[in-house]
């Protein structure tokens, strides 16, 4: 816990270096607890970015404790059967191979695949492209990262697809949960050290085009979220 939390809310987005703890296994397996972590970390302020990711960790437990709907339904009702969701079975199994053509989407979902572990940043990048970029259902994400997750805990990934599809217990509009994986990649792997890793094959004709355009996705999915208000 020193180490990784010593300058975690600076360091904890880095796609290319271990800047986190590594613990969420641990958590989820029961293998530690929340409040043994939070006793083990540093006083002051420094350490108050990790401590409120723990926070986010029981606020999700308690969310779907008092809302057991949740585990199949959205939480805003106006989105609950209203959402038109695109149903592209091909465009999935590319998502999950990691092989859409966006660099740091595939990244990640590589990432998944081998170790069972995803960053925290890739996390949100790979749910916004799924959910947005190609219209899919957060369901068919949630249930796919439950299977290969090793820190696959009901309550957090539920939660955290929620949040990513804007259709969860936080209220922040939609329009701002529309990532850009190559500005993500600019701005969290500026070296391309994450990618690189777990695409090796990239700028060969080996790689896949992009399967959608990221532009012309995100205006799908504006209108998209419109027209379910």
């Amino acid at each position: 816990v020193r180490g990784p939390v010593s300058n975690y809310a600076d360091n904890h987005d880095a796609l290319g270096a271990e800047r986190t703890s590594r613990l969420s296994s641990y958590l989820h397996l029961g293998c530690v607890s929340p409040r043994q972590v939070e006793e083990k970390l540093p006083p002051g302020k420094r350490a108050d970015a990790f401590r409120r990711q723990l926070c986010w960790r029981d606020f999700y437990h308690h969310v779907l404790l008092e809302f057991p709907g949740n585990a199949h339904d959205e939480f805003q009702k106006r989105y609950r059967g209203t959402l038109r969701w695109t149903g592209d079975e091909e465009a999935f199994d590319a998502w999950r191979e990691g092989m859409t053509g966006f660099p740091l989407v595939d990244a990640g979902m590589r990432q998944l695949l081998t170790e069972g572990w995803m960053h925290n940043r890739a996390r949100l990048v790979v749910g916004s492209f799924l959910t947005k970029d190609l219209g899919l259902d957060w369901r068919w994400g949630e249930r796919h990262f439950m299977r290969l997750l090793t820190d696959g805990d009901e309550a957090n990934n539920n939660g955290n697809w929620q949040w990513i599809a804007s259709v969860g217990v936080d209220p922040q509009p939609y329009f701002r949960r529309i990532y850009n994986p190559a500005l993500h990649a600019e701005r969290y792997d500026p070296e391309g050290v994450y990618v690189k890793r777990w695409v090796p094959e990239l700028g060969s004709d080996r790689y896949p085009v992009p399967i959608v355009d990221h532009r012309e996705a995100r205006q799908e999915a504006l209108e998209r979220y419109r027209q379910a208000r």
